[in-house]
């Protein structure tokens, strides 16, 4: 593709966006951050820092425009519960599986695997 081609595809991309309603378009992107928060919970082990900021910017916007986003709102406010709630759910059951891994090699019944890898969950819990 030279470079004229791609002039006239990104003029189409711009008008199509342009005649585009803009709540449309904000929501489309809220609903990106909704994708991002649930790829980075779904990872083994999930990566809760990155969700928790995906989950916070989606809140924010949702907060911030309220009662702007036309049809979409309400299945978007839906999503962010939702993700919340699984990121409460997802944190609780690190935390207690580091605290088993963490008693496992206190105790000594532990074959020193537990215990380095309970430490690394708190520590991402943490950071």
């Amino acid at each position: 593709m030279d470079e004229e081609e791609l002039a006239q595809q990104m003029a189409a991309m711009r008008a199509e966006l342009a005649n585009s309603p803009v709540e449309v378009v904000v929501a489309n992107h809220c609903y990106g951050l909704f994708e991002l928060a649930a790829v980075y919970l779904s990872q083994q082990p999930a990566m809760l820092t990155q969700a928790r900021l995906a989950i916070d910017a989606l809140g924010s916007l949702l907060d911030g425009l309220e009662g702007r986003l036309g049809e979409a709102e309400q299945q978007l406010k839906d999503g962010l519960s939702q993700l919340r709630l699984a990121y409460v759910q997802i944190d609780g059951a690190q935390r207690a599986g580091a605290e088993v891994a963490s008693a496992a090699g206190v105790n000594g019944e532990s074959t020193g695997d537990a215990g380095p890898a309970g430490a690394e969950t708190e520590n991402d819990l943490r950071g």
